[in-house]
């Protein structure tokens, strides 16, 4: 796991430097219950998006690949220690920017940095769409529904099983990730190391495949590059890349 995430760690910096200079009550019985708005995309377009171009199919349940993959969940699952099963658990509800809270310091306080915290606002948004989308057009079982002994941490009764391909939290560590890395090469290595042991918590999770997570480095990153060239979105980068300047989290 060590090699695995420093040739991640690695390949993405390399990339982020370049691309760093190129830019409570209820509700009275009487009334209605108002649905929660769906998420739109804001930036990209779906045919920016199309999960069919930008990602292969994952193997096929009882295929001898899938039935290798199971048994590296199980693998993992069995031999967790409690220090890592308990990271996985906290990066499982901690869907948000704060996975990288511990990585960048005090320093990077999204209640002090408002132009950060809108960028990255947008940023989870559209990865999560993104994301939404591609689990809609592959429909994978996750490894539980397979195994009905693996236990995610995110286990939920009734929860919907063709969620796998790919993971929704590696395609937010990983997007949000490369933008934060752009923003901050100085930290790009520590910042994708993080994504990349954020997405491995899902394995650890026992709630998805290496090749889900796999899938999302491809997706996390592509989203990320596609709203940086965006010229409506340029503008949120160089905001919050002044901001960040301004409070010592980067000199570029």
């Amino acid at each position: 796991m060590t090699n695995r995430l420093a040739l991640l760690a690695m390949t993405a910096a390399a990339s982020l430097v370049l691309a760093a200079g190129a830019i409570a009550a209820d509700a009275p019985a009487a009334a209605p219950t108002m649905a929660r708005p769906a998420k739109t995309l804001h930036v990209l377009t779906p045919e920016q998006v199309d999960p069919a171009r930008l990602l292969p199919a994952p193997a096929a349940d009882g295929s001898d690949q899938q039935k290798a993959e199971l048994a590296e969940v199980q693998r993992l699952y069995k031999t967790r220690t409690p220090a890592r099963h308990a990271q996985a658990d906290w990066d499982d509800k901690h869907e948000t920017a704060e996975l990288f809270f511990a990585t960048l310091g005090p320093k990077f306080d999204l209640a002090k940095l408002p132009a950060t915290a809108k960028m990255l606002a947008v940023v989870e948004n559209e990865q999560s769409v993104v994301a939404n989308i591609a689990k809609r057009h592959f429909l994978r079982n996750r490894p539980w529904a397979i195994d009905a002994t693996l236990v995610a941490c995110d286990y939920k009764p009734n929860a919907a099983p063709l969620t796998s391909y790919p993971s929704g939290h590696a395609t937010l560590s990983y997007s949000e990730g490369y933008v934060l890395a752009a923003l901050m090469p100085e930290k790009a290595t520590a910042i994708m190391s993080r994504a990349a042991e954020y997405a491995y918590s899902r394995e650890v999770c026992a709630a998805h495949y290496a090749s889900d997570t796999e899938a999302s480095h491809v997706l996390g990153t592509e989203v990320a590059m596609l709203m940086m060239q965006n010229p409506g979105f340029a503008a949120q980068v160089e905001a919050s890349r002044a901001e960040l300047r301004a409070a010592g989290l980067t000199s570029r």
